[in-house]
């Protein structure tokens, strides 16, 4: 896998820390422009279905990126996705499992970072209904960097809002989340993640997601300096199929 300085920077991997996600979830506790409205059901996945994204990540120079997404095998329990990043700096590709619509058994979550999750990571928990919360420690193991502490996980279900990308205009659902990763230093601390996910029933897909994330060097709170941002991305969906 060929991977851009970008992506190779982030990740000083070491011990995932204990604490809860307080300090991200009373930053960030509810979605603005949301209305309530019903469960979104699961999809169902065929091979040939298919989902291309633009991706942008960071500020003076940043990455830009095409996103394919493609179901290319479907069975009992195993839906194998194949993820392909191409843009000015990245060009890689790997295979997703997951063992239904919602549980990842091996992806990523954070940049290209391929893990493995025992048991399978709930991403979404299908019929998703506005209100709904659920948090967890995730084991993994991070076969980038073969290391294998939890992943502090949470996320809130928000309500319904008119989400308009360059694919068009669709009913969404809002999936509030935050990630502490498994990245501790003894010189900086966790990877914080901060991340908006509008997730369509009538795509079968995430329309557009909003990715925020930040860690700190240890010692400076102390010395009055900010927190390092380690991911600033926007996403959007650009064309899909769905297999007949």
């Amino acid at each position: 896998m060929d991977m851009p300085p970008d992506f190779i920077r982030r990740r000083l991997i070491a011990a995932a820390s204990a604490a809860p996600l307080l300090p991200l979830l009373s930053a960030c506790a509810g979605t603005p422009g949301t209305v309530d409205g019903p469960p979104a059901p699961a999809p169902i996945y065929k091979v040939g279905d298919r989902w291309i994204y633009s991706g942008r990540d960071g500020f003076r120079d940043p990455l830009v990126w095409e996103e394919t997404r493609e179901v290319i095998a479907v069975a009992p329990g195993a839906i194998d996705i194949r993820v392909t990043w191409k843009g000015n700096r990245v060009d890689s590709t790997q295979v997703e499992r997951w063992t239904s619509a919602g549980d990842l058994a091996q992806g990523a979550v954070f940049d290209i970072e391929t893990r493995q999750f025992a048991p399978p990571l709930p991403r979404y928990k299908f019929p998703m209904t506005p209100g709904e919360k659920w948090s967890l420690f995730a084991k993994q193991v991070n076969l980038t960097t073969k290391r294998e502490d939890p992943v502090n996980y949470y996320v809130n279900v928000s309500g319904w809002k008119k989400v308009t990308t360059p694919a068009g205009t669709f009913d969404a659902i809002g999936l509030r989340i935050f990630m502490r990763l498994d990245d501790e230093e003894f010189w900086r601390g966790p990877t914080q993640c901060n991340y908006l996910v509008w997730y369509a029933p009538s795509v079968g897909a995430s329309v557009r997601e909003e990715k925020s994330a930040e860690y700190w060097e240890k010692g400076s709170h102390r010395d009055g300096i900010g927190a390092i941002r380690a991911q600033n991305t926007l996403m959007q969906l650009v064309s899909y199929r769905r297999a007949s």
